[in-house]
């Protein structure tokens, strides 16, 4: 499907993909209650949505910095690596997804990060 988004006045064509989400079927559960109450679901919390910047390169999971191999300035090309994140012992790079220049660095060595957390902005 192809889908037009406009962001801050810049619009983008973007194809999407629509899968179906398989979902399991679970067994109803009776608790044998006769006091007549009636369950009704809870109402929706809402969350507080942080915007992240077409240009962010973000946390792909959860670990700690272990390495930074730019700073702010630098000028990047696409597929180079910005920094390395450590999870669980095990080592991941993170690559610029575009060629440019390095606007704001937002994590340092031995800082944890959450995923989704956006570490460069690239200008």
């Amino acid at each position: 499907m192809k889908l037009k988004v406009t962001v801050n006045g810049v619009a983008y064509s973007v194809d999407v993909e629509v899968e179906e989400e398989q979902r399991p079927r679970g067994a109803l559960l009776s608790t044998g209650s006769t006091s007549g109450a009636v369950n009704t679901p809870a109402a929706p919390t809402t969350a507080s949505v942080q915007g992240v910047s077409s240009n962010a390169v973000v946390a792909p999971l959860a670990g700690s910095v272990s390495k930074v191999l730019v700073e702010e300035g630098s000028v990047i090309e696409e597929g180079q690596i910005l920094l390395v994140l450590e999870a669980m012992k095990m080592e991941t790079e993170i690559t610029a997804p575009a060629g440019g220049t390095v606007a704001t660095l937002t994590v340092s060595v031995g800082e944890s990060v959450q995923g989704g957390q956006v570490l460069v902005e690239i200008g």
